[in-house]
């Protein structure tokens, strides 16, 4: 199995994003350290390091979308004050507050259809509460009409949102005096929440990248545990909890996905970052990889549990070759761990760091699986039951090793650039040739 040695770090911090994929040389020539780490050659850590760590928490997407949503709720209120005749114009903050929660790209996507359900659940609000108040009766009667309406103006998955805010601005609106100075206020609030997402829209790349960490962080754990009772006689009832317990990190991958999703959304058409697509490839790619190996991992898990089974009250396999399959499958856990942290870590140093710790450990793992197929050899020889277990148990760990193999990862990665360009390339056509003229 041929390992590619770690690539040399370049300090280059005018080339960047997609332009220095193609001076890279294209496809044969481009470093690996600068398309794992979201084809970027990076610059050189500076002393400057210390002053961007003291500001590291500060700009945290959840105090950043805290702090956005509080200043759009209040300036929305203080111009409502300027504008609406009511002395207490509290629709205008909570549709701000409803609006800003949106992302850059979910506004330009779909956040419309949700300002139009938010429009259209305080405007139902409005009419109910000069009609009728709030009651039980009048508030079932808002709800039915709020579903209603939701299907009409065609907001889609966001009509439950219609119900939702007529309920909450029923709440502040039961004693308004003049609809037309709840309108003003509605759309004072969409109007400054929308503005407030194209200013300093948050990046949730760090909380997807922290998701991603975890999940590589229980398969490790998981792996070791099974690489410690290779040599011993594994009860049927044990090897079926390791197999349930990697069934269960299919929830874990359904949450970083979502988490994954988000940052996506975050990065895509987000003025605040420089290299959306690259990050998004690096983190898309490096999930799909921590996927197939939990995957993986679960066949092993059941292989195990088979074999189990066969052997009964003998242990599940030679002392020899237990230890080589243990050392085998420790570095396969480590492997994991070090891929976890080059597709997840943002300084410079540190990646190329990781990137090296990985090709060691891949390295080492190649020859220790060697060893391990030589030694399971022989035991199939020896003892011909179960060769098929056995022989599925080292396949399987091939697989996670090709997966995370460095060689297979660039070239991955460049599919996976080449084919989110030309889709970019063919998205609005019109709208590129106006840009052109």
């Amino acid at each position: 199995m041929t390992r590619r040695g770690p690539a040399r770090w370049v300090c280059r911090p005018q080339a960047r994003g997609w332009p220095a994929y193609r001076q890279a040389g294209g496809r044969a020539g481009i470093s690996v350290s600068e398309v794992v780490r979201g084809g970027t050659a990076r610059t050189c850590p500076t002393s400057k390091e210390p002053v961007a760590e003291l500001t590291k928490r500060s700009r945290h997407p959840t105090v950043v979308q805290a702090i956005r949503s509080t200043a759009a709720a209040t300036i929305s209120y203080a111009v409502a004050l300027q504008l609406s005749s009511e002395p207490v114009p509290l629709t205008a903050p909570l549709t701000a507050l409803l609006v800003v929660q949106v992302t850059l790209y979910a506004t330009l996507t779909t956040g419309i259809r949700r300002v139009n359900a938010v429009v259209s659940g305080v405007l139902i609000a409005i009419a109910f509460s000069s009609l009728v108040g709030l009651s039980w009766w009048s508030l079932g009667l808002i709800i039915l009409a709020s579903l209603a309406a939701g299907h009409l103006v065609k907001v889609r998955e966001f009509t439950a949102e219609v119900a939702i805010s007529a309920m909450l601005v029923l709440g502040v609106t039961r004693v308004a005096n003049t609809a037309w100075d709840r309108v003003l206020e509605t759309l004072i609030g969409a109007v400054v929440g929308l503005l407030f997402n194209f200013f300093a829209p948050p990046v949730w790349v760090q909380t997807a990248s922290e998701h991603i960490e975890d999940l590589a962080g229980r398969l490790r754990e998981l792996l070791l545990h099974i690489s410690g009772g290779l040599g011993e006689h594994t009860p049927v009832d044990r090897a079926a909890a390791r197999l349930h317990e990697a069934r269960r990190l299919d929830n874990d991958v359904a949450r970083v996905d979502a988490a994954l999703q988000q940052a996506e959304d975050s990065l895509r058409l987000n003025p605040r970052v420089k290299e959306g697509l690259l990050h998004r490839v690096v983190l898309r790619t490096g999930l799909d990889t921590l996927e197939i190996c939990t995957v993986v991992v679960r066949v092993l898990t059941r292989t195990l549990t088979d074999l189990a089974k066969h052997r009964k009250d003998e242990p599940l396999f030679e002392p020899e070759v237990a230890d080589a399959l243990a050392e085998l499958i420790e570095q396969v856990a480590d492997a994991v761990e070090s891929f976890a942290a080059l597709v997840t870590t943002q300084v410079s140093a540190d990646a190329q760091q990781a990137e090296t710790r990985l090709t060691e450990v891949l390295d080492a793992a190649a020859d220790s699986r060697d060893r391990a197929a030589r030694l399971l050899g022989e035991s199939v020889r020896d003892d011909p039951r179960q060769w098929h277990l056995r022989g599925a148990l080292l396949s399987e760990i091939d697989r996670m090793l090709d997966e995370m193999d460095m060689e297979h990862r660039t070239t991955r990665l460049m599919e996976e650039l080449d084919r989110n360009v030309r889709e970019d390339r063919g998205r609005f056509p019109r709208l590129r040739k106006l840009v052109r003229l």
